[in-house]
């Protein structure tokens, strides 16, 4: 018996403490901002959902929150230095912790959300900084200067992407002709490799990771290429090129069964591409240039693709197998969706926050509110936790009550 519980007690620790060392990631589970939600409300007060607290002072930013450790994270900038705000999910400030310069034009603030893990936690800067924390301490463990340490050349609004955690690698794309890619030791920064990738500057871009077969890769998009790299070495495996007016490339690819949808802002739209069996190549499906995002991602639901446009104006419904257009609106500004349960949540440029039913047959807009809190523009990304819905608005963060 005594031998029993001894292992019972040691599984539970393991699972606990394995538990604990899972990194957040960009926009969720896979990436794709598709959030648990089972008691949520089929549809919203008039006035919008009820403001269960919000908190102003955040400093300026356009990052959004993570979850992690029962607490709350969220990046802003104070007078150029960046500090990563940390609260109780409840809505009570612990503290915060500086990190680093930060981006003081173009658009000022922090960009990326942080990647926690344990008691770290992996921030990088739009002025060109990749820094891990102790959330104990606040104590810098380790960072790299990008342009010092890797040749990179900061990009026109600052690096956007947020820092991908896999086991003890961190990956990241400082961009330029040696360092385009690299992998890190999670624990000192030190480098485990390097890729050339194409050569090309960052573009704002958070990779996808993907596994194929007995093969890991790291596919995201730098200046006008699409590229995948083997996360084993950094070999580079494929390209495609798929550029836009200023390179500019902030959506994670999207990825099901074989096939990866890559897309981007500025009228270039986007490209389902077929990868071979272990992902070291590429054909085109379909390309159209009816849903161009700029930075404002996409929903896969049921077969269909939900996102919004950029000079194509307005909110689209892709078909996935074929990229035929099943409907186009423009009921609402065009900007971000996420998903929670089985409704779409969309967050426009225009401070509207509306619920969506994912129906092919037309664009089916069930609740509409306007975001009250915050300033400057609405472009973070939203995220549904525990049943919240949070939203990011310049120094504001809000939670809503959105389940039953």
């Amino acid at each position: 018996m005594k031998n029993r519980l001894t292992t019972l007690f040691f599984c539970l620790f393991i699972g606990v403490s394995l538990w604990a060392q899972q990194p957040t990631k960009w926009r969720g589970e896979k990436s794709e901002a598709k959030y648990p939600a089972p008691a949520l409300m089929t549809q919203w007060p008039a006035e919008g959902p009820q403001v269960l607290w919000h908190f102003e002072g955040l400093g300026e930013g356009y990052s959004s929150p993570t979850f992690a450790n029962g607490k709350v994270y969220c990046t802003g900038m104070v007078d150029e230095v960046g500090y990563l705000n940390i609260f109780r999910e409840n809505g009570s400030f612990e503290k915060k912790i500086p990190y680093g310069k930060e981006f003081e034009v173009s658009y000022p603030g922090s960009r990326p959300t942080p990647t926690i893990v344990g008691n770290m936690a992996y921030v990088s800067t739009g002025f060109g900084e990749l820094v891990c924390l102790n959330l104990d301490n606040g104590n810098i463990l380790w960072n790299k200067e990008l342009a010092k340490d890797f040749g990179s050349e900061n990009i026109r609004f600052g690096f956007t992407e947020s820092v991908v955690v896999d086991g003890e690698k961190v990956y990241f794309t400082p961009g330029g002709k040696e360092f385009n890619v690299v992998a890190l030791n999670r624990m000192d920064g030190s480098l485990i490799w390097k890729s050339a990738g194409k050569g090309q500057l960052s573009a704002y871009c958070t990779p996808k990771l993907l596994k194929l077969g007995q093969r890991q890769i790291l596919v995201t998009h730098t200046g006008d290429q699409i590229i995948a790299v083997d996360t084993k070495d950094g070999k580079l495996l494929w390209n495609y090129p798929f550029p836009n007016q200023y390179n500019i490339h902030p959506n994670t690819p999207l990825y099901k069964d074989g096939e990866l949808f890559c897309f981007t802002g500025y009228g270039q739209g986007c490209v389902k591409l077929a990868l071979n069996e272990d992902g070291s190549a590429v054909t085109k499906v379909w390309e159209t240039s009816k849903m161009d995002s700029q930075m404002g991602a996409a929903m896969l639901v049921d077969g269909y693709i939900y996102g919004s446009g950029h000079k194509a104006r307005g909110w689209f419904c892709l078909d996935w197998k074929t990229g035929e257009e099943k409907w186009n609106s423009t009921d609402l500004g065009n900007g971000v969706v996420i998903m929670a349960g089985d409704k779409l949540i969309a967050y426009s440029d225009r401070g509207e926050l509306a619920l969506i039913n994912p129906t092919p047959e037309k664009f089916d807009l069930v609740s509409k509110c306007k975001v009250e809190y915050g300033t400057a523009q609405h472009w973070a990304h939203p995220v549904v936790h525990n049943g919240i819905l949070y939203v990011r608005h310049g120094q504001s963060l809000i939670a809503y009550k959105i389940s039953a």
